[in-house]
This record gives C-alpha cells, sequence and structure tokens, in this order.
C-alpha cells in the first residue's frame, strides 16, 4: 500500500519546471514544485513541525563574487591572503554550497534556507548581501526571487532563517527587515503557537513566509520568529560515522513541542581537509563522495514530534534529497492522530 501511495503523490506532484519543445516529460523535468499542496488533506491539519521538510545548508552560495572584499565572516589572516587573486578563485571553490538558484532549489522541494548576511565595506547605499566567505548576491535579488515562486505556488510555504550576521548596526538591520517587508508584504506569517503552524491555518490566512530572526532586533516585529524557535544543531566533523550519531542523539533530545528543529546533515571541513584538498574544493573533496551514505541516513527516519522535522543538505541536486525527505510524510499516513502538546 505505501508503495502506491508514493505512485499517486508522484503522479500528483509531477509538475513539469521547464517543459521542453517535444512536450513529453524526462526524468530532470519533473520537479517538486507543489508538493506540500499535493500532501493528502489529513496532513494538512498536522503541526509543520511534525512533517518531514528538505532543507539546504547555506542556502544562496550557488554564486559568491571573487572579485568583491573577502567577507567581514573571515579571520584577518585569510583577509591578507586574499589580496592574491588565486587565493580568492580557492575560496570560491570551498564557500560554494549549492549549485541551484533560489528558484531551482524551490521547484526540486527546498523549503527551508539557511541565509547569512552582511553589509558591504565602502558600500554607501547600506545594500545587504549574502555571505559565505566571499559576498553572494543582495539579499532583496533572493527574496524577490523567491516571492516570484511564492506567487506562482500559493500553498507552498518556506522557512527563511537569517542566522548569521555580520558587519550590520541598528540601521542595516531596519534596512533589511524593511526589505523582507516589501518582498512578501502579507505572505509573512506572525508569530505564534509552533503547534498551530499547519497548512491548513496557513492557507486559510494566505500566509506563506515564517521569517526567524537569529538577533535581539526580532523583538520590534511581530513577523520574525526569534531564532530560538528553530534550533539547528551543527555536529562540525568531517566524519560521517560521527555526523550521523550527533543526528541520532540530537533528535533524541529534541523537544517535543514550541520549536521547529533542523537536522544538518552535513560535513564540516576542518583545516587539513582544505589543505589536502585545495583544488578540488568542498564538493569535490568532502561532498559527493559522503552525501549517498548521508542519503541512507535520512531514508531510516521518521518525521513527528520526537522525529525528524527539517533535514539540510549541501548540494542538494547531487542526490534526490528533496524527494527522499518529502517521502519520509507517507510514514504519517497512517498516524492519523500525531500526538499534541
Amino acid at each position: 500500500m505505501l508503495a502506491v501511495r508514493k505512485v499517486r503523490r508522484k503522479l500528483r506532484m509531477g509538475t513539469i519546471c521547464s517543459p521542453n519543445p517535444s512536450g513529453t516529460k524526462t526524468s530532470s523535468e519533473v520537479c517538486n514544485a507543489d508538493w506540500m499542496a499535493s500532501l493528502p488533506p489529513h496532513l494538512h491539519n498536522v503541526p509543520l513541525s511534525n512533517l518531514a521538510i528538505p532543507g539546504s545548508h547555506d542556502s544562496f552560495s550557488y554564486w559568491v563574487d571573487e572579485k568583491s572584499p573577502v567577507g567581514p565572516d573571515q579571520t584577518a589572516a585569510i583577509k591578507r591572503l586574499a589580496r592574491i587573486s588565486l587565493v580568492k578563485k580557492l575560496m570560491k571553490k570551498w564557500s560554494v554550497t549549492q549549485n541551484l538558484t533560489f528558484r531551482e532549489q524551490l521547484e526540486a522541494g527546498i523549503r527551508y534556507f539557511d541565509l547569512r548576511v552582511s553589509s558591504k565595506p565602502g558600500d554607501a547605499d547600506q545594500e545587504i548581501y549574502f555571505i559565505h566567505g566571499l559576498f553572494g548576491i543582495k539579499v532583496w535579488d533572493g527574496l524577490m526571487e523567491i516571492d516570484s515562486f511564492l506567487t506562482q505556488h500559493p500553498q507552498e510555504i518556506v522557512f527563511l532563517d537569517f542566522n548569521h550576521f555580520y558587519a550590520m548596526d541598528e540601521a542595516h538591520h531596519k534596512r533589511l527587515v524593511l526589505r523582507i517587508q516589501e518582498a512578501f508584504g502579507n505572505k509573512l506569517c506572525s508569530t505564534c503557537s509552533v503547534e498551530s503552524m499547519t497548512l491548513r491555518a496557513l492557507w486559510e490566512k494566505k500566509c506563506q513566509v515564517l521569517i526567524f530572526y537569529h538577533c535581539p532586533f526580532y523583538k520590534q516585529y511581530p513577523f520574525l520568529w526569534p531564532g530560538k524557535k528553530i534550533p539547528a544543531p551543527w555536529a562540525n566533523t568531517t566524519s560521517v560515522r560521527k555526523l550521523i550519531l550527533f543526528l541520532e542523539t540530537t533528535l533524541s533530545e529534541r523537544a517535543p513541542c514550541g520549536s521547529f528543529h533542523v537536522s544538518q546533515a552535513i560535513l564540516t571541513p576542518r583545516v587539513k581537509t582544505i589543505a589536502r584538498g585545495l583544488v578540488g574544493g568542498l564538493k569535490n573533496t568532502l561532498v559527493h563522495r559522503n552525501l549517498p551514505a548521508i542519503l541512507d541516513w535520512v531514508k531510516t527516519q521518521k518525521p513527528g514530534t520526537t522525529g525528524v522535522n527539517i533535514i539540510t543538505s549541501d548540494f542538494v541536486d547531487l542526490v534526490d534529497f528533496a524527494t527522499t525527505v518529502i517521502e519520509l510524510n507517507d510514514l504519517l499516513q497512517e498516524d492519523r492522530a500525531l500526538a499534541k502538546c
């Protein structure tokens, strides 16, 4: 029966992201653009904190500008080294953690975005940029790309987690929050009980965007959720074995109520890792060979009050990551009475 349900769900979700001239549908064109809208009705009343939701790590880093200054998130030693043009080219190989743009990630099914932002030295207009070692695109451009997708897919919900801020004073924060308001308007969801955040409740309110803001500035705006509502424990390891042990441990310690939960299924390079694979970069040195084993762990999980919720990955397109996470929700289809607080 489970296999039959999966086939039915894939048929419902099988929209074409980029139709080809022949009118046929290839496997690369089938996407998860409307997977939330396609969930069965009895999951519409399940808190989002109990669903399995795919996310991306350093979501914006599909493009970084090697011609820009090194970001304020880097040490003084790295900034000195980066005066050599070759160093920035190598930095780029380790700063990029995704291949897909925001739009492409959304079409693939990604609904949680890990966002790090910064002002840029010498930028007089106080514009805010995404940052991961090197500066990425303007935050405004990314927000507009996300909003465009949401307008076309009104039943899809996204989590935007602003968790690192660099070189930002109060004026920068105000500008960023204003940009968020301008981009999403009435799509923004005001803070409330986590357990009340169900698909049906959000659809009725026509809300599609949850903003998490890891800075005391969140207190000034009703649509900024505090960072403590979405803990994301970080394993900080290059070992798949240690990562999986960490993920299992932190899931066992997860609070059953009151917050979402992010399982960061990512490996983090150490200095010696970078030295050994300097030219290869993050994808070729660490991610590509280990991602299948991490995905195998994902396949063994189950969502729910004490199970997985949001799972993030680097290079979400290298394996069938998003679909694998989404399909975990099939395991909830028999649990029509999920525990509530």
